[in-house]
Order: structure tokens, then sequence, then C-alpha cells
């Protein structure tokens, strides 16, 4: 650049970074008028609802003393919603007059203080709380919850789809509905044994093998094994489906022993994944240090919320493992999934069996199988009270399930 323009080199500079500055003062400024309250304005907690909401749900409302600013989550250990719920209520005490903005420190507080920390009913009240928690924040400051955890890291968030090849009309319906992966469960004509003959994992391995041929070659399929297989059946079902090269291999056997899932996954080039009944940092932790998987699936309403999850996502990345939520369950949980989906880099895929349809004003919507990233404040969803109305309550129990041959207990 030539002084004989009269503009110096740093003098264009500077005046660009000023111009650069004022855009973001006037960005922060309008965000800040766009936001119900003002940043150092009081809020505080003034209540805290739960209601039972069909088919299995559990759903959380805290309110403040900003009538428009309510925060939602999903507080449920399925088949103990009722014990969730109370857990919520014993936790109230503890919220109630406090400034909801302060989610990490409301986290400690609430797992710390318990003595006896962690397990599936409190870990699960605190995923709800924390979720609804974060909802505050972002509608007080007039964000998404994404853009408080960093920022976007993608602009659409991919997501499967629930299956099974002896339904192929609603395979072929997921599809046209923009569909790109599906999970199925490993085919069986009787509760798995310990031991299988060569023909039910010979049946097993064929299913899978129409499930391919349904689909094609270009699009996903994962199975879950849900636990209920044993190691030893485990890596004879695995063998029989590696042909077909599954997305992953979800809880190929109880996650209560990451030892014996660790020799699985050594015994595989499938991925393996686990993380729905894995608790915490701590619980993910040794999954990642005995190298159990490299597909983690923590539930945003089982491992501790957003705040936890994030932690979780930021370990399995010094570990090269990725993240793919488990969610089962409703619309608030998908949209906290979505939240951690949005933020981490390490993503994969998210669950889903409810796009929000009779739950939230707007629900969720597939292109290419694909979710859009959520514009709106919080965790970017509104209950339908009107929809909603006649899906109150539920008394969803798990199933109970028996070998028919000998009426031993069998896993679900």
């Amino acid at each position: 650049m030539s002084n004989s323009t009269g503009i110096g080199r740093r003098s264009l500079f500077g005046a660009i970074a000023g111009a650069m500055a004022l855009m973001g003062e006037e960005r922060a400024e309008q965000v800040a008028k766009d936001a119900p309250i003002r940043q150092r304005e009081p809020l505080k907690i003034t209540k805290v609802e739960t209601f039972l909401v069909k088919p299995r749900w559990l759903f959380l409302k805290i309110h403040t003393n900003v009538k428009e600013i309510v925060g939602l989550g999903e507080p449920i250990t399925e088949g103990r919603a009722l014990t969730c719920a109370e857990a919520v209520k014993e936790i109230e005490p503890y919220l109630i007059g406090k400034d909801p903005r302060a989610v990490v420190h409301h986290w400690q507080a609430i797992y710390r203080h318990a003595f006896y920390r962690g397990g599936p009913i409190l870990t699960s009240a605190l995923s709800g709380i924390d979720q609804a928690l974060w909802d505050i924040k972002g509608k007080a400051l007039g964000v998404p919850v994404y853009e408080l955890l960093g920022g976007p890291t993608r602009n659409k968030v991919r997501v499967y789809a629930h299956a099974s090849v002896d339904n192929p009309d609603s395979v072929r319906k997921a599809i046209a509905q923009g569909f790109t992966a599906f999970k199925t469960g490993p085919a069986k004509k009787h509760p798995a044994r310990f031991i299988e003959s060569p023909s039910a994992v010979a049946y097993a391995g064929e299913k899978l093998g129409e499930f391919r041929k349904l689909v094609g070659p270009d699009i996903d399929i994962a199975v879950d094994f849900h636990g209920a297989i044993s190691p030893a059946h485990a890596k004879m079902l695995i063998k029989a489906m590696e042909p077909y090269t599954p997305m992953f291999i979800e809880e190929p056997c109880q996650a209560q022993n990451h030892d014996v899932m660790a020799e699985i996954a050594r015994s595989t080039f499938l991925p393996i994944a686990t993380g729905e009944r894995v608790f915490t940092k701590w619980g993910f932790r040794e999954v990642l240090e005995k190298k159990a998987a490299v597909v983690l699936q923590p539930d945003l309403c089982h491992a501790g919320g957003i705040t936890e999850v994030r932690l979780i996502a930021g370990m399995a990345e010094a570990y090269y493992a990725t993240i793919a939520p488990h969610n089962p369950l409703g619309p608030i949980s998908l949209a906290a999934g979505v939240q951690i989906a949005a933020s981490i880099p390490n993503f994969l895929i998210q669950e889903q069996v409810s796009l929000g349809e009779g739950y939230v004003k707007q629900p969720f919507t597939v292109s290419g199988g694909y979710l859009n990233l959520p514009t709106a404040p919080g965790l970017g969803v509104e209950l339908d009270e009107n929809a909603l109305a006649n899906k109150l309550g539920h008394d969803w129990k798990n199933p109970e399930a028996y070998d028919a041959d000998d009426g031993s207990v069998v896993d679900w």
C-alpha cells in the first residue's frame, strides 16, 4: 500500500479491525436486546415440576421468576419414572431460590453432596435437571445451548431410525423420509441362550444379509445386541455379521464388565459401541482405558446431562473415539443430544425414536439423513401443551422375559 493514498497499511488494518469490532459489539447488543432479561438481572428458580408423559417418559419443568423462562428436561430411568420423579423432588429444596445460570456449580453440588454418588437414579435425575438449567441459561441469554459450549462444529446432525428387516415397508418409508442409517437387533427365534446352535448363528447372519440387500451398500446398519447376549455367543454372532459391515455392534454383552467387552472388541474389526448404561466421566474413563469400545453412547438422560456428556466427549477425543448419543426417549432428550452433537468435533450419529410430533410446537424434520441445527434459544424446543393434554400419565414397566423351554429368566 502506497503512502500516497493517504492511508497507511497499519491505518487500513486498524480501520478494518475497528469496523469488525463494532460489528461484533452491535451483534452482542442485538443478542442482549433479544434476550428476555439482561445478563446481570436477578433470575431465581421458583418451582420444580415433573409429569409422566406417554409412552414411558418423564418431563421436567424448572420455573423461574421470569415467567417466560422455563427450563425443560427429561430426568428418567426407563421403568423407574416414579422413582426418578421422587429423586427430583428430593433435590428441589436445593434448587429453589438459586440462580439457575450457575449450571456446572449446581451439577457439582447435587452430585457431590449425595454421599452415595452416581447410579442410575441419582444421575438420571441430575441429567434432567442439568438439561433444564442449560435450557434456562440459553433462553436467558437468547442463544442456543451449543453457542454456550463454544459454537457449532457442524451445520447439521445425522440421525438414525430403528427398523427390522421383517417390516420392509417401514424401512422403505424411513428411507423415503430421508433416513440414511438404521439400527436393528440380531434376529433370533427365541431368547438368546448362553451358547447357541449353528443354525441360530447362521439365521442371525442371514437376516442381517437380507437387511443389507434391502437397503443397499450406501445405507448404514447398526446392530444392537442390547447386552442380552453372552460373550461366547456374541463372538459367534459378530463373525456371522462381519460380511455385511455393520456400522457398529452395540452392547455385545452386558456393560457391567468392560474387560469382557474389551476382549470382544479385540476379536473383531467391527466397531463396538456402548454407553447407555454407563454413568458419568468416571464410568466412561474405564471404557476408554480398557479399549472396550470406540463408539461411546452416553445418554443425555442418564450419563449426567449436557455438562457431563460434553466432558465425556472431550475424553473420548483423546482416545480417538466417537460419540453417538443414546436416545430411545422423548424430544427433550433429542434436543439435548442435538446441542451436544452440534458442539463437539467427534460426533458420529444421533439416535431418535420421536422427532417430537404431538409433543413440541416445532418438531424436528429429517432431510437427507440429517437434522438442521435449531436456532431457537436454549434447547430449541417448546412443549405443545394442547397436544400433550391427552398424553399425560403412564404405568410403563420393563418387560419380563422367560425362556419358553425351562422358565428361566432371560435378559430383555
